[in-house]
């Protein structure tokens, strides 16, 4: 036929003939694989709130996609483009350096002078790190301080804003807001030890900080366990006073409730008091903010671990503050001013300019960057960009450092309890109150790889995990396309 229209004369037997070759193009939309279907409609989540792109690695054309040029919100798993342009700009060598300045001598174990420190954004300053930056002071001779121990916070301005801003829930160390020069995550974590035969709870807190108390124990009840950290009625409202006023089950067990800091301004300066007075330090003056003089050389500099065991950390179990250190890096490293601070649009900029590189000018412009972690209900991208982004990725020199930090089915990290065939998907998960998303590499039954993207948005979206994972079992099974 040669791609000609049918003759309008003709017997009504070509006329069902030529009907029956276009009906494959008068196809609304490709159909979805059944016990995705299935488990959609259990969720009572609509197809159209589904944008899926399947694309083996090797190939120039997807398998199977759908709506994959509908911008949606990506949750987590814009962490794939905030550290997949890290691993690609920087390296995975990459190391933030936090200097330490002495502003004067040190004769008999006494500095006449203060210390001083300047954050770099580092993300990893847990509170081992902060003992052993202290420890390394110690070493240098340093015993007793004269002055005083100064926090430098200068590199970053950031907005003003509070840990509730997001949901409301400010005692989430998920919502623990960014620091130039971040501490232990400024979280603390409560741990409970029960006593059986004393009625109570042993409470304790790691770290300890320097004029906060908390209880020394709580009842046990004989109700179940349940909702255990609504039952123990804690009062965060004064931050120098944890208050727990209600009682732990007595099935519990022992249980660990990490939560962020009621006051995240004061949390550095008590964190490194209390380390140095139990490391047996002598401060004459007081831990406070204060800038590093412009001329000043460090005496020694922190190095924090390689970015690619930090971005494995960041992706394997979705560290959203973790993230937005790292998407605040990028923005101060690529437009360093001595004489200005870095801030987020900095960072905005910087990611979309790599986007340009990557996707172009056009499809750069229809993302929207907002956060580097993806908490945020502005992000939006397509299905088809991110798979895009995942190929390139995958034909990259960091593939292997990108790809082994997603967390893998069964196994590990936001997929350790995921039904798909332990081990064959490498996968970034995303979850917000109206948004499940997942996108990486699946390895098929057959040997094939194969990028899958996957990202629902709708008010039922947290009930449709389990058609995600049906997705993902069905690439692994080498299903035929829909």
């Amino acid at each position: 036929m040669r791609g000609t229209p049918c003759p309008p004369r003709r017997v009504l037997r070509l006329s069902v003939l030529c009907l029956t070759l276009l009906a494959p193009l008068a196809q609304a939309a490709p159909a979805l694989p059944p016990a995705v279907q299935t488990a959609l409609r259990r969720a009572q989540v609509p197809a159209e709130a589904l944008s899926v792109v399947v694309q083996e690695v090797g190939s120039e054309r997807p398998l199977w996609s759908l709506a994959p040029d509908t911008p949606r919100n990506p949750a987590s798993v814009f962490k794939l483009l905030t550290t997949y342009a890290a691993l690609d700009q920087l390296g995975p060598a990459w190391t933030w350096q936090t200097p330490v300045y002495l502003s004067g001598p040190v004769r008999d174990g006494v500095l006449d002078g203060s210390v001083l420190l300047r954050g770099s954004g580092d993300p990893s300053l847990v509170l081992e790190r902060v003992w052993l930056l202290l420890r390394h002071l110690q070493q240098r001779g340093v015993h007793r301080i004269r002055g005083d121990i100064v926090l430098d916070r200068s590199a970053w301005q950031l907005p003003p804003s509070t840990p509730a801003d997001f949901d409301g829930e400010p005692s989430k160390p998920y919502n623990v807001q960014p620091d130039v020069l971040l501490l232990n995550f400024k979280t603390l974590t409560l741990h409970f030890s029960p006593q059986p035969d004393l009625g109570v709870a042993r409470v304790s807190a790691e770290p300890l900080l320097a004029g906060v108390s908390l209880p020394e124990t709580v009842p046990l009840s004989p109700r179940p366990c349940g909702d255990w950290r609504t039952a123990l009625q804690p009062d965060w409202s004064d931050p120098t006073r944890i208050r727990l006023q209600g009682s732990l089950g007595a099935d519990c067990g022992e249980k660990d409730w990490p939560v962020a800091y009621a006051d995240p301004a004061h949390y550095n300066a008590r964190l490194i008091a209390q380390l140095w007075q139990e490391m047996g330090g002598q401060l004459d003056g007081q831990v406070r903010e204060g800038t590093v003089p412009a001329q000043a050389d460090p005496t020694w500099q922190e190095s924090s671990p390689p970015l690619a065991e930090v971005v494995r950390d960041i992706n394997k179990f979705s560290n959203n503050l973790m993230a937005e250190q790292l998407f605040l890096t990028l923005g101060m490293l690529e437009y360093a001013d001595p004489d200005r601070p870095a801030t987020p649009d900095d960072a905005r900029a910087a990611l979309h300019d790599w986007l340009v590189r990557h996707l172009g000018p056009e499809a750069a412009a229809q993302v929207v960057v907002d956060k580097g972690s993806g908490l945020s209900r502005e992000t939006r991208i397509t299905a088809s960009q991110l798979a895009t982004l995942l190929l390139q990725a995958w034909r990259s020199p960091v593939m292997p450092e990108l790809m082994s930090s997603l967390p893998v089915s069964g196994v590990d990290g936001t997929l350790k309890r995921s039904t798909a065939t332990g081990g064959r998907a490498h996968l970034k998960t995303g979850s917000l109150r109206d948004v499940a998303a997942q996108a990486g590499y699946v390895l098929s039954r057959s040997g094939r790889r194969y990028v899958l993207v996957a990202l629902v948005n709708d008010a039922q979206a947290g009930r449709a995990r389990p058609a995600l994972e049906a997705l993902t079992q069905w690439v692994m099974d080498d299903a035929p396309a829909p």
